[in-house]
């Protein structure tokens, strides 16, 4: 009979469970230490403006139109230890090894990111790789023979795929757990600007697999990057690295080696980094330098004290690892910005869902008595954002706040109050976006 390998869903349970009972291998650290992360993780430590230094814990230490609302200047923005391209403060808020995109700065992108206001997300520090030099290594107990190796352009001359697609952090707006829900939470203090869009091209991971000779026994395929070993609390937790089911490593995921039809830039990933549509962007594993293909259920401190939800919501053991983004909304607006009273604007964002693609997006512009619905201006698509655009006519001078709601086509809309995890993942409740009439 031939195998046929677990649904996501199904696979998010059969991993918890078989991490619960050891039956799970641990990939590149000792079972003890990873009982000691998986322990550490349910505690809430204090939100993180800034990211701690190099090395530091995976989870955080986290032109204008004459009616066009006016800002707030912001302040020089310092260096981002690690980070190669220019952050400059109008596009970049520098959150430790991270940079966070200022949503203002997208307001005449159009749909994809541009590589320089695309936002960094570092676990260590960009390495810079000659692709000249690059291999990459397909390995492990299932293969049904030895490892295969592969250079930059044997893959690049492999069938290229093309795939818009967003990459987002799990933690994308995980500040808001404090500010509008008064929640305690760890982790880099990211607003709505952890996530970009962009064009990625690349060769399929399915064909590199069947290539190297992927058996039917195969369960887990572990992608592992070549930036700097993490450090967290004294533990090792070795390179980044996070287990796909092959269920999703054979459907639509890219080793892409280009972003908006130019090669990687070095903080994105070059030479060459995973795509994963639709999913928490842990799993987009950049530099990547080689592949685990295993006949056995694997686990990382990315998939077990990491990008797992615990809290008062969940069960005491924790979530099933983290899969799927969720669904947000954001306006194109720097926070505090003003507005001329009596002069029509109008006021664009984005909205996004891992679901499925976006069907309406709704506004409200008098903190939520009263909604309407938004246009579109782009063709909803699975794995990519919409941008929307609403008429504002603003009053009486004062505060204001607006606010931006999406629904998806499974149905699913964006809550008032996101459930609650001390991790701060998967932020998705309405935003209220704060403003000015002047």
């Amino acid at each position: 009979m031939r195998y046929v390998p677990p649904s996501e869903a199904d696979y998010d349970g059969l991993r918890l469970r078989q991490w619960s009972r050891g039956a799970a291998r641990s990939a590149g650290i000792d079972r003890r230490d990873l009982l000691r992360l998986v322990a550490a993780a349910p505690a809430t430590g204090p939100l993180a403006g800034l990211a701690a230094p190099a090395h530091a814990s995976p989870a955080g230490a986290a032109p204008s139109a004459p009616s066009a609302p006016s800002a707030p200047s912001a302040p020089s923005a310092p260096s981002a230890p690690g980070i190669v391209k220019p952050l400059p403060s109008e596009v970049f808020t520098v959150r430790g090894t991270n940079a966070e995109t200022n949503f203002a700065a997208l307001r005449r992108t159009g749909l994809l990111t541009p590589a320089d206001r695309f936002f960094v997300r570092n676990h260590t520090v960009t390495p810079r790789i000659d692709a000249a030099d690059w291999r990459l290594t397909v390995w492990g107990s299932g293969l049904t023979g030895p490892a295969a190796e592969f250079t930059y352009d044997e893959l690049r001359a492999l069938p290229p795929v093309t795939r818009t697609a967003f990459v987002e952090c799990a933690g994308n707006a995980r500040s808001y757990y404090a500010t509008q829900q008064n929640q305690q939470v760890s982790g880099t203090a990211w607003t709505l600007g952890a996530i970009g869009t962009a064009r990625w091209r690349g060769a399929r991971l399915a064909d590199v697999l069947r290539l190297a000779g992927i058996g039917r026994n195969a369960v887990d395929v572990l992608p592992r990057g070549l930036d700097d070993e993490v450090v967290s609390d004294g533990i090792a937790l070795g390179r980044v690295r996070r287990p796909l089911p092959v269920s999703k490593a054979l459907d639509d995921v890219v080793l892409a080696y280009e972003m908006n039809g130019r090669p990687l830039p070095p903080d994105h990933g070059h030479p060459v980094r995973l795509i994963v549509p639709s999913w928490v962007g842990i799993a987009n594993i950049k530099w990547v330098g080689d592949i685990e293909v295993s006949a056995e259920p694997l686990v990382s401190p990315w998939n077990t004290g990491l990008y797992r939800l615990f809290g008062a919501g969940y069960p005491p053991e924790g979530s099933a690892p983290l899969t799927r983004q969720t669904l947000k909304s954001a306006f194109e607006l720097a926070p505090g910005a003003s507005f001329p009273a009596g002069r029509r604007q109008v006021l664009t964002g984005r909205s996004w869902s891992g679901g499925a693609p976006v069907r309406t997006v709704e506004v409200s512009t008098d903190g939520g008595v009263r909604w309407r619905r938004a246009r579109l201006r782009d063709e909803p698509r699975s794995g990519s954002w919409v941008r929307w655009s609403a008429d504002w006519l603003p009053g009486a001078p004062g505060p204001s706040v607006l606010l931006a709601r999406a629904t998806d086509r499974t149905g699913r809309t964006q809550p008032e109050i996101a459930v609650h995890n001390t991790q701060g993942y998967l932020f998705d409740a309405v935003v209220r976006h704060e403003v000015r009439v002047v």
